[in-house]
């Protein structure tokens, strides 16, 4: 799972993992944390900072990445140019070729957020042709959508990777 600082990574996460919500503080680097979704399929979740600094070793963690999980500020249109550029740089690693991507459009709940037309045009979502996407809002504080959105993952994976 990754994005741009302050996107809602480890509030998504913390969310999905039942923890408090509201005792957050930035990633200075990552965790790992395993995940039992509906049908006992496992998912293993790396949460990675965002900041600039970090982002260099992102490529670390994509050894038998299946999903790449895009986390999208919605409420964040100065750094949408930024998010899409290290989206298009994520995109081109050979170890996330074959990696299906899923956009978290963070934040959807907060009034005057971007739309997910405005994420899908400012991503350039649909100029992707090497990998399978969907674009799903959400909302960490609430937990609206990340289920759905686990589901997805799983559900692709199984499609992709003939897993009964």
């Amino acid at each position: 799972m990754l994005g741009l600082d302050n996107a809602g990574k480890t509030t998504i996460v913390k969310r999905i993992m039942n923890e408090d919500v509201n005792s957050v503080v930035p990633r200075s680097a990552s965790s790992s944390r395993p995940l039992t979704t509906t049908g006992s399929y496992k998912l293993n979740i790396w949460d990675v900072g965002g900041q600039k600094t970090l982002r260099t070793y992102w490529k670390n963690y994509f050894e038998k990445t299946d999903t790449l999980i895009w986390v999208v500020d919605a409420t964040d249109r100065e750094r949408l140019d930024d998010c899409r550029q290290e989206l298009k740089g994520l995109l081109v690693q050979e170890r996330l070729m074959g990696a299906s991507l899923l956009v978290f459009k963070n934040k959807s709940d907060v009034r005057g957020c971007m739309s997910e037309d405005e994420i899908r045009e400012g991503l350039h979502l649909d100029r992707i042709q090497t990998h399978k996407w969907h674009i799903l809002p959400c909302s960490a504080m609430t937990g609206a959508n990340l289920q759905e959105g686990l589901q997805w993952v799983v559900q692709d994976a199984k499609d992709r990777l003939f897993l009964y």
